[in-house]
Parts: structure tokens; C-alpha cells; sequence
């Protein structure tokens, strides 16, 4: 059975390849599809498959497709072509005869009124009428988007956002790559749908209180309006377009859209997810680590 990981060369696909080479799936059996040369060298070198491939690039995802049984789907990073991208990628799925296209979608995509969740509703539909089997893995925000911004919650004393008192079940990269994994080597995944986060769900003061515990300064959570956040990132260089989906993102949180109940990660994982508490424990130490 050949394994395709799309966005191997990406964060997530990369843990995907990984995870399933923990559980030793012989390394021949697993095809590692990115379209960064140098990174897609460093898959060749475990032992796998690696096939260049671009979602923007018809061609390319027929040939990495060839001699395929499973894939995932990982999605695209930019909100609004990748649509068109995605529709691609399940076309040449289908073509080769895919018996599983598992795809990484949004907590509760087909209810979600977040911006970011739109792309995933027309992905999910075309799934739904592409004939192929499917599973949908519903990957709740990654604990790294907010431990990648420890050094700047310590530089201003606050995290700044939009939220309010909305609760979130975050979840590792590392963790929902696993989930990824365990989906795609199991039987009957066709129609499954997976709503994934931690067991812990926590608000951005949580958030915040979890910061000032792991490294010992004061660190408070500042509510701004939507707009206001927005410009704040702005201000602090994010695109103009991307500012305007983080801040509704985080209206999202406040209205409950990105709160995931039940265990399902943990049931898939076989063990408990990672906290948030934990998460930033260790982004602090790494951080230690780097200014010793």
C-alpha cells in the first residue's frame, strides 16, 4: 500500500511522514509530495518517496498521485485560491483510483462562520461529491500559533487579541500529525469525521497566566475590538488581508466556533494531547536555551 503526504515539505506533512514512519510503515510505502527541492532531499534521505508536486500544478499532482492507495490532503496556505487547488488535487485522487483522501479541515466546518472556514465548506462539498472515500480530520488552531509568539508576549506584557472570554481546545502539530497518521492507517475511514483538539480548553487569558507561570513575568491578556486588533497587527507587519482573518478568527473564539468537545485526538493519539500548559513550558525552555 503506497501512502501519499501532500505538503511534505510543510510543518505539519513533514510530522505526518514522520509519525508513520514510527509506526513503521516500511519507508518504500510512503510518498512524500512538496514542492521544496531542499527539503524534499531531506525526506528522500528516510528512506521515502519523494515526489515533487505544486496544488498549483495539474500535472505534477497526477504524477505524484501514480500508484497511489491513500492520501492526505494537507491544506493550502493561502485562503481563497487554494480552493481551486484543493478541487485539483482531488481530481487526480480520483483519477488514480484513491480508495481513502483524508483532508485537514476547521473545527466544525460545516457550521464554522469564521472567514478561514469558508474555504474549507467548498473543499468538504466537493469531497462529498467526488465519489472518492474520505475522511475529514477537523484539526482545531495549533498551540505553536501562540507559542511561536512567546518572545513578543514577554517584550509588550500582554497578549493582545480579540476573543474575549471565548474558550478554544488548541492542539500540537506534532499531536493532530499523529491523529493523521492513525486515520490513515486504519480500516472503514470512508464518511469519518474527526473533530480534534484537546481534552483542555482554555481562553486567551488562560493563555495568558500560562506565560507569566513558565517564565516568572507578568504577562496580562488585553480584549480589543475586532478592528482594532486588526490594525495592531497590521502594525506589527502581518498582511493587511491576513490581519483581517486572524482578528475574525478570534471573533470566532469568542462566539465558541473553534471549542471542540469529546476525546476524539486523544482516542486516536492513545494518549493525552498535549496542553496548552505544557506547550508553553517547553517553548519557554527552548527559549532559555537559545539566550544562555
Amino acid at each position: 500500500m503506497k501512502i501519499l503526504v501532500t505538503g511534505a515539505t510543510g510543518r505539519l506533512g513533514r510530522l505526518v511522514v514522520e509519525a508513520l514512519l514510527e509506526r513503521d510503515i516500511p519507508a518504500g510505502q510512503i510518498v512524500a509530495g512538496g514542492r521544496n527541492p531542499e527539503r524534499l532531499a531531506e525526506l528522500a534521505l528516510l528512506g521515502v518517496q519523494a515526489r515533487t508536486m505544486d496544488y498549483s500544478d495539474p500535472t505534477s499532482l497526477r504524477e505524484a498521485f501514480v500508484g497511489v492507495e491513500k492520501a492526505l490532503l494537507v491544506s493550502g496556505t493561502e485562503p481563497g485560491p487554494r480552493v481551486a487547488q484543493h478541487l485539483d488535487v482531488i481530481d487526480a485522487a480520483k483519477d488514480a483510483g484513491v480508495q481513502l483522501l483524508v483532508y485537514t479541515s476547521i473545527p466544525h466546518a460545516d457550521t464554522n462562520t469564521m472567514a478561514l472556514a469558508t474555504d474549507h465548506q467548498q473543499t468538504e462539498r466537493a469531497l462529498r461529491n467526488s465519489g472518492i472515500p474520505y475522511a475529514l480530520l477537523r484539526n482545531g488552531w495549533y498551540l505553536e500559533n501562540y507559542t511561536e509568539q512567546l518572545q513578543g508576549y514577554l517584550r509588550h506584557g500582554s497578549v493582545f487579541g480579540s476573543a474575549g472570554d471565548g474558550r478554544l481546545n488548541g492542539a500540537s502539530r506534532a499531536d493532530l500529525a499523529q491523529a493523521a497518521a492513525a486515520v490513515l492507517l486504519a480500516d472503514d475511514q470512508a464518511d469519518a469525521v474527526y473533530e480534534l483538539g484537546g481534552e483542555e480548553s482554555f481562553t486567551l487569558g488562560d493563555l495568558a497566566r500560562e506565560v507569566g507561570t513558565a517564565t516568572g513575568q507578568k504577562v496580562v491578556y488585553q480584549d480589543l475590538p475586532e478592528e482594532d486588533f486588526s490594525h495592531l497587527l497590521i502594525g506589527a507587519g502581518v498582511p493587511a488581508y491576513f490581519a483581517t482573518i486572524l482578528a475574525d478568527s478570534d471573533r470566532g473564539i469568542a462566539r465558541g466556533e473553534l471549542l471542540v468537545e469529546g476525546n476524539a485526538l486523544a482516542s486516536l493519539i492513545g494518549r493525552p494531547a498535549t496542553t496548552l500548559g505544557e506547550a508553553v513550558r517547553a517553548a519557554a525552555d527552548e527559549m532559555a536555551m537559545q539566550l544562555a
